[in-house]
């Protein structure tokens, strides 16, 4: 067998590497650097990086992270699981961190305002960069940025696309749902 012919295993990668799962909201790609989950993108995802970034495609059983990963979304989106317990290996400013890490703290089936969450990381009048950086969340549904709406209540923006996001918000409600391609 020729070096370009084997298959990659997690003994041979360096630093990243990707699998793809099918989900009820269409395919996820999953993100591995460094041990930990670095990313999780849906099709069409807005803000995705270059796809060179991501490394060799694999298994999802060759690289730990990837099958607990694939593991706790079926769960979820089986209605098993309401949180996951992931190493996260995110890249970002410490602001869009400390964001991202707010939005682990909205429980399953609940919503804030960009502005409630703003006050929660005691910055009140920080709403549109609370946005921002949520838009920036490079870890969809397990950093749950889905469960950020307008002040009014009102759908805004999602990475994914917002017939993703409104799928989600419901299916978190216990509404049950088609599935989307």
């Amino acid at each position: 067998m020729t070096t370009a012919a084997r298959t990659t295993t997690a003994a041979t990668l360096t630093a990243a590497a990707h699998t793809i799962m099918d989900s009820p909201i269409g395919p996820l790609t999953l993100v591995t650097r460094e041990g930990g989950l670095a990313g999780l993108y849906m099709t069409q995802h807005r803000h995705i990086p270059s796809q060179d970034t991501f490394g060799p495609q694999v298994a999802v059983t060759d690289v730990p992270v990837l099958a607990r990963t694939a593991e706790q979304l079926t769960a979820y989106f089986a209605g098993e699981a309401t949180d996951f317990d992931i190493d996260l290996s995110t890249t970002g400013t410490p602001f869009q961190r400390r964001v991202w890490a707010g939005l682990r703290d909205i429980p399953y089936g609940e919503t804030v305002s960009y502005g409630e969450l703003a006050a929660a990381l005691g910055q009140p009048t920080a709403s549109r960069a609370v946005g921002l950086a949520n838009g920036r969340n490079p870890i969809s549904i397990i950093v749950p940025c889905h469960r950020v709406v307008g002040a009014d209540g009102s759908m805004t923006g999602y990475g994914g696309g917002l017939e993703r996001k409104r799928w989600l918000l419901s299916f978190e409600r216990g509404a049950q749902q088609p599935v989307l391609s």
